[in-house]
């Protein structure tokens, strides 16, 4: 029977071309927005591409009528905080929604804490109304590895891990859950829970950033902000971020919206006290709302004198 039916479908028989798919259902759109949205990245940009291509491809072959059947999506993405996972995840589910893989295409981020209850018959309930918030769309759990404790085999974890097997697998044409975290931690999760391994199609690992493209991000989010960094700002924010990089709790990205929400404090502050300045007629132009000078920023003297070991945003 089936033979047959490949047997009647022309070999000559078009079935679209990739560029149509690519742009009638706003997948190049998406991709393109990634682009845009996230400095560098290049690994992870290749690998999304290479989904999404897939799924493109899968569906031109349904267009024929050959036998398509949905890929494991199901993702690892491993990398330290700040480097992108959660955009990611969200462009991934506007992908799939699109491409008609999932119904809304919505994005849940989900830890421990959201999963695992306290005492005995909690972590069920709270583990089915987190993936019933997520069906039709994406579950990231952030730092999965939480959910096991090797130390401890009657810890409740160990039940929530059983209810998201079962649903990877029941369930995998309506959600799509990716596990976030650390790499060598995330191997080691794996290790404990094989099912949850052969379940995962996708492992995309997130590397640093480098000082260069960190300063490409304060950029952008300026930018995102209708903010511009002043050309002699540039030097003093690159500095800053390369001695950050080297001080406990740096979080890549993440690190660097602290550098630009403290700057617009400072920014506000410099121009609250200037328009009371006696010398000011206290008017405030369009240029200096939108600029972020080089005093605005935290510099690397600043910085040296917390200390190599201080606690800072």
């Amino acid at each position: 029977m089936k033979i047959d039916r490949l047997n009647a479908i022309p070999e000559e028989a078009e079935a679209g071309t990739v560029e149509e798919f690519m742009y009638k259902d706003g997948v190049k759109e998406i991709l393109e927005k990634l682009d845009t949205d996230l400095v560098g990245l290049i690994p992870v940009k290749s690998r999304v591409r290479e989904i999404a291509a897939l799924l493109v491809v899968d569906k031109l072959r349904r267009n024929l009528g050959l036998d398509t059947s949905v890929p494991s999506l199901h993702m690892c993405f491993t990398g330290a905080p700040g480097t992108g996972k959660t955009t990611v995840a969200m462009r991934m589910g506007q992908i799939l929604q699109r491409m008609g893989y999932s119904r809304s295409g919505h994005l849940v981020v989900a830890t421990r804490d959201d999963l695992v209850g306290q005492y005995v018959g909690h972590t069920a309930p709270k583990t089915k109304e987190v993936i019933k918030k997520a069906m039709g769309g994406v579950l990231l759990i952030d730092e999965a590895y939480y959910l096991y404790n090797a130390s401890n085999d009657r810890d409740y974890g160990q039940e929530s891990i059983e209810i998201l097997l079962n649903v990877m697998e029941e369930n995998r044409e309506d959600i799509v859950i990716v596990l976030a975290g650390y790499k060598d931690r995330m191997d080691k999760f794996f290790s404990f829970i094989p099912g949850m391994s052969s379940r995962v199609g996708n492992h995309i690992e997130f590397p640093n950033y480098e000082p260069e493209e960190l300063l490409g991000i304060a950029k952008v989010m300026c930018r995102d902000l209708e903010y511009e960094m002043s050309v002699d700002s540039e030097p003093i924010f690159f500095e800053y971020i390369k001695k950050r990089m080297t001080m406990p709790y740096f979080s890549n990205a993440r690190t660097v919206r602290n550098a630009v929400d403290r700057a617009r404090m400072r920014a506000a502050i410099r121009l609250f006290n200037k328009a009371f300045d006696q010398s000011s007629d206290g008017m405030v132009s369009k240029a200096e709302l939108m600029t972020l000078e080089k005093n605005d920023f935290v510099s690397v003297e600043e910085l040296n004198a917390l200390g190599d070991n201080a606690i800072v945003e």
